[in-house]
């Protein structure tokens, strides 16, 4: 999975990028080449049965995050530079970062701390992307369909992308258009930014996550939750302090600011429920590992992230639940009490479901 950080200028997308990949930036100034980091995602299961098996490996679950560099202009006349517009288009996500702290070292934008304007002007740039992608695809259909007869023109690609122009020159994001299940398909190939699902996260100063929150932050919360759109409220530069700590330093750091959880744990448990993330897992002396697959996934689709042989010679699933394994003590104890179970292919997995794939090929 990949989720690029974008925003405007200034607004602390690198410092965010830092904080959650826990590595040093050049917060200077710097080119325009993209920075990808892969990044674990925070998961206190995994921690807990690295306890109980103590096995030779770990390995969790990971997210790549992508950074943008600096502030060139792209061919659609954006900001963004050609190569962080193509990891754009690569990405499952997009973080939306918009500036609600007041620095005296970083001055307020033209205007003043507007959070939704700049939500709104960052949304411009992602529609003016997707505007530009439509009209080199209609040029090159009809390059294409000059070399056809008259009959064989057009199609549902075409109908389906001119509709695409008609809602985007209305200034409309792609994530408010409705398409049909053929138009949908057929322009599948075509890595449309305004529709990527997105998280909007809210960069707040240090004074404010001590009160809990800023009104700054009003009016986009209130576009968002008409919109489903999720917030997350963080404060970049201290986040990027506590992820040069150790855990128990972080937790110690947290604790003194009242805060339970930090930021980069919210908002990648976000950007999971966005996309419709869980994981299961499997475990053993050799290696206790987090799999991620979409809510929905059945047994066979989990045996298959696994190794493909699992999932071609799919017998059975053994499974425990996280909580029943951790509540009866120990596998030993999950085993006696009868708490594991067999399931067949058609077996929906649970977020936390802890599998055994039985096989055969």
């Amino acid at each position: 999975m990949k989720v690029a950080i974008v925003g405007l200028g200034q607004v602390g997308k690198t410092t965010l990028f830092g904080a959650l990949t826990r590595q040093p930036v050049n917060l200077g100034g710097y080119g325009a080449e993209s920075t990808l980091a892969v990044v674990e995602v925070p998961d206190r299961r995994v921690d807990r049965l690295v306890e109980m098996f103590n096995p030779r490996k770990q390995t969790r679950a990971a997210v790549t995050f992508v950074d943008g560099g600096g502030g060139s202009t792209g061919a659609a006349g954006t900001h963004f530079a050609a190569q962080f517009l193509q990891e754009i288009r690569q990405s499952d996500a997009l973080v939306v970062v918009v500036r609600a702290f007041q620095n005296p070292a970083v001055p307020d934008p033209e205007g003043g701390l507007d959070p939704l304007r700049d939500y709104r002007n960052l949304e411009a740039e992602l529609i003016l992307a997707d505007l530009d992608l439509v009209e080199k695809r209609l040029e090159r259909m009809e390059k294409q369909d000059r070399a056809k007869p008259k009959s064989a023109q057009g199609g549902v690609e075409k109908d389906a992308i001119l509709l695409i122009q008609q809602h985007l020159e209305k200034e409309l994001p792609l994530s408010a258009l409705e398409l049909s299940p053929p138009e949908e398909e057929t322009i599948r190939h075509l890595d449309f930014v305004s529709r990527k699902p997105l998280v909007v996260v809210g960069n707040i100063g240090e004074a404010d996550l001590e009160a809990g929150g800023t009104a700054i932050l009003g009016e986009m919360k209130q576009w968002a939750q008409r919109s489903g759109t999720p917030v997350v409220e963080i404060c970049a530069a201290v986040e990027m302090e506590v992820a040069q700590l150790g855990p128990e330093e972080e937790a110690e750091f947290l604790s003194a600011l009242g805060v339970e959880e930090s930021g980069r744990s919210r908002l990648i448990r976000t950007v999971y429920e966005l996309l419709g993330l869980i994981s299961f897992f499997t475990v053993g002396e050799d290696e206790v590992r987090a799999w991620t697959i979409r809510r929905g996934d059945n047994a066979v689709t989990a045996a298959g992230k696994i190794h493909s042989d699992l999932a071609r010679g799919f017998i059975r699933a053994e499974l425990i639940p996280y909580e029943a394994l951790v509540g009866a003590g120990g596998p030993k104890e999950a085993k006696e009490q009868g708490l594991y179970r067999l399931e067949q292919k058609t077996y929906v997995v649970q977020d936390g479901d802890i599998l055994n794939i039985r096989f055969s090929v």
